[in-house]
């Protein structure tokens, strides 16, 4: 019975994944629920006044390209991540899910970002396009159902 309750509350790492270009425009938006896709939308567009806030103190390492929580409603939760190429990722996760930790996190960035430089050396890929890769939505909507 424990099991049960424990591949439920994993099946579902995230409820997002985002990648915004450096001039804030959306490139690739997926989401597990597409009734609250325009919620999250706003919310995302919301969180990146935080990542440029965090981008101009300059006390970020910015070795470290994770940047943490941004944003937080009583629903979710959103974290960011920024290339050095100032190309933003975002992973939104249901404020419930409390077993989530941050190198967690931090792992599905990495995996998001190993995704989005293969899919720069695609010489087909047009940089500026939104992304319709297969393997990059194969990778994003790996996290968001935890299948990576």
């Amino acid at each position: 019975m424990h099991l049960q309750i424990l591949q439920v509350y994993f099946s579902d790492m995230a409820l997002c994944v985002a990648v915004v270009s450096k001039e804030n425009a959306p490139k690739y938006v997926t989401s597990l629920n597409p009734e609250d896709e325009l919620q999250i939308q706003y919310e995302i567009h919301s969180s990146i006044d935080f990542v440029e806030e965090k981008l101009k103190t300059g006390k970020k390492d910015m070795r470290d390209l994770y940047l943490g929580l941004l944003y937080s409603t009583e629903d979710h939760k959103i974290y960011g991540y920024v290339t050095n190429t100032k190309v933003k990722f975002f992973v939104v996760i249901d404020s419930s899910n409390l077993l989530l930790r941050d190198n967690e996190i931090r792992f599905m960035f990495r995996k998001l970002h190993t995704a989005y430089t293969d899919l720069m050396c695609n010489p087909f890929y047009i940089p500026g396009d939104y992304i319709t890769s297969e393997n990059f939505n194969k990778v994003a909507r790996g996290i968001l159902t935890g299948n990576s």
